[in-house]
């Protein structure tokens, strides 16, 4: 088999009689996991004082622009966001056109849209279904049938029970003894020992000034979002 693909099968022929091009094998690990240190030291060196010469880097592939990094966008002040969030409600960004490279399949109704539609929509299509059924192409099975799957040297026995019918007989409850009552003297209830009084958990006295935090931080948030939304609204219908 010649070392090619094939796309240059078809432009190019298969010729006659060519030698087989022979491939090396090397399995062994490289020789720097066994050089000393003092000579990877100097060969650092060396590499940083002369870099070896490479060709030009060629990209077959189209850089993206993906913007912002996430490590940098995480590292961002939160008032920075805030107002980037705005600024891109009152001017979006406008983005080229998105470029499909893949064919569309058609799938039917979407889940969502079928979880959308009402009762008696569903009702009349399992009627349709029922009364006139859809006429599907035959199924094409790659997998060959599997013969005798119990072979015939096998005896299959069905279980006792499933053989004999008997009526079911109740013995009676066997009767029961006697319980003699035992007079108990009632003992003396030992008083009730003071109650102390612990101190306060540390870590709950810190959830609730966690949790009065949050509110107070939850508030705060709700009061912007409802000065941006009183904003937004206010520009739109603001006499121009």
């Amino acid at each position: 088999m010649a070392l090619r693909s094939n796309t240059a099968e078809a432009w190019y022929e298969e010729p006659g009689n060519t030698a087989r091009p022979e491939i090396p094998i090397h399995l062994l690990p490289p020789d720097s996991l066994t050089r000393p240190l003092w000579k990877s030291l100097l060969v650092n060196l060396r590499d940083v004082v002369n870099p070896p010469k490479l060709p030009p880097l060629h990209l077959t592939s189209r850089p993206v622009n993906i913007g912002l990094l996430l490590g940098d966008r995480l590292s961002l002040p939160w008032f920075r966001t805030v107002f980037t969030n705005i600024g891109d409600v009152i001017s979006p960004e406008s983005l080229p056109p998105l470029e499909l490279e893949s064919s569309p399949a058609d799938v039917g109704e979407l889940i969502t849209d079928q979880l959308s539609h009402y009762w008696w929509s569903s009702l009349l299509r399992n009627l349709a279904d029922r009364l006139v059924p859809e006429r599907q192409a035959a199924l094409e099975l790659t997998a060959k049938p599997v013969q005798n799957i119990i072979p015939e040297t096998w005896m299959l026995l069905p279980a006792w029970s499933e053989v004999i019918s008997t009526p079911k007989v109740f013995y009676p409850d066997k009767p029961k003894t006697a319980e003699v009552m035992r007079s108990e003297t009632p003992r003396p209830v030992p008083p009730l020992a003071s109650v102390e009084q612990r101190p306060r958990d540390p870590m709950e006295a810190g959830l609730r000034r966690d949790l009065r935090r949050s509110r107070i931080r939850q508030r705060i948030w709700i009061a912007m979002a409802a000065a941006q939304a009183i904003y937004l609204i206010a520009i739109a219908f603001w006499p121009r």
